[in-house]
């Protein structure tokens, strides 16, 4: 193996977006994640889905897009049996770590929460994930990613319409809590790798979610006194262009400011730059100029002017981003059908393994219950049909 995390082993019973982000992070750096799924949700999300009609080149490339579910192992046990649970028990025993999502008292019903498995693993660190986590008075409250921005305060500050908050249109909570478990798991795994008792981490989307607004507390003594959604200054804008394309400017400090206001021809506007009541004045001159001409203008304008500015991207236009391919966020992996345009690791330390595609549902599941002493008669009975390694 190679990566940083090498030797790090995870049981991963996790299934929504922060708790497969958190182990996609420490499996991209190298650690053995081993992924438990249950044929009965798997069989529920390809009816939801559709999967149920691909044929086996199909769902074999559509699993290799689950870019989460990389360079991970793929255990299926239907979690009910308790034969399956105490597999998945002796699992945990040779684990380092097991990160979970489901709501609080769950794994604790079938004997595989965190007082069920230390007994066997002193050191385990049992990582989970929920909305709201496991004490307090809203404990145990079901909700997805945009329940946790309302109830953090995020979601009244997005959006430009101050008469109306607006969801941000990607997953902010879920991937802020992914990344968060992944610091908390680290954390504990370095606590118990030195005194040799895990514990059990309890990581909230909301109580995640709370730091976006980090910014305003430290700015406002009251947060009802930081400025209204959609109030943002002249120097920071979204400006549409005459070809319909978006650019964005950050040209906050008075010294790229300044530069600002020269590349557009309007420098009267320099000592202006923190008179809020010429906002609107200066908003609209300056979306009047944008408009006058195509983005492809205004970018090289501001490259030769030095100011602070970027294209306002699609998906597809990122993933373009010769910036990103240089750095390796942006990936090619091989996989059934042809290559897959992917995300490499955020954060590269050197020596990550090469990303490879997930594997079908199942695909490792004899090799790890042979690798706990079962016999191939209890083998067979827990992973139901031969499944392929």
């Amino acid at each position: 193996m190679t990566g940083t995390l090498a030797g790090l082993r995870v049981l991963d019973f996790s299934r929504l977006l922060p708790g497969p982000y958190c182990t996609w992070l420490m499996a991209d750096q190298g650690a053995e994640v081993i992924r438990v799924e249950n044929p009965r949700e798997l069989a529920k999300q390809a009816r939801v889905f559709g999967w149920d009609r691909l044929s086996p080149e199909q769902m074999a490339r559509q699993r290799g897009r689950d870019m989460l579910a990389r360079g991970k192992k793929s255990v299926m046990l239907d979690m009910g049996d308790p034969a399956a649970q105490k597999a998945l028990r002796q699992l945990a025993a040779s684990c380092d770590m097991v990160v979970e999502d489901y709501r609080p008292g769950v794994l604790d019903g079938l004997g595989l929460g965190y007082e069920d498995l230390v007994p066997d693993n002193k050191a385990l660190v049992y990582v989970s994930v929920t909305l709201t986590g496991a004490t307090g008075p809203l404990a145990g409250k079901p909700g997805h990613d945009p329940v946790a921005l309302a109830l953090s305060g995020v979601l009244s500050r997005c959006g430009e319409d101050p008469e109306a908050p607006g969801l941000p249109g990607i997953p902010a909570a879920d991937i802020a809590t992914g990344a968060h478990a992944a610091f908390a798991a680290m954390a504990a795994w370095h606590a118990a790798k030195a005194t040799g008792q895990g514990r059990h981490v309890d990581v909230s989307m909301a109580d995640c979610s709370m730091t976006m607004v980090a910014n305003i507390l430290s700015r406002h003594e009251n947060p009802a006194d930081s400025p209204p959604r959609g109030a943002r200054r002249a120097d920071l804008g979204l400006w549409k262009c005459a070809d319909g394309k978006w650019i964005c400017t950050t040209d906050m400090e008075p010294r790229y400011w300044a530069r600002f206001c020269e590349a557009m021809g309007t420098p009267e506007f320099a000592d202006a730059q923190m008179d809020a009541s010429r906002r609107d004045e200066i908003r609209e001159a300056l979306a009047s100029l944008f408009a006058a001409h195509p983005r492809s203008h205004w970018l090289a304008l501001f490259e030769r002017a030095e100011t602070q500015f970027a294209p306002v991207n699609d998906v597809a236009e990122a993933l373009a981003e010769p910036h990103f391919r240089a750095r390796g966020m942006v990936v090619e992996v091989e996989a059934p059908g042809g290559a897959l345009t992917q995300l490499g690791p955020p954060v590269r330390l050197g020596g990550e393994p090469r990303p490879t595609p997930a594997q079908l549902p199942g695909a490792d599941t004899r090799t790890v219950l042979a690798s706990l002493g079962l016999d191939a008669k209890a083998i067979t009975a827990l992973s139901g049909a031969p499944q392929k390694t």
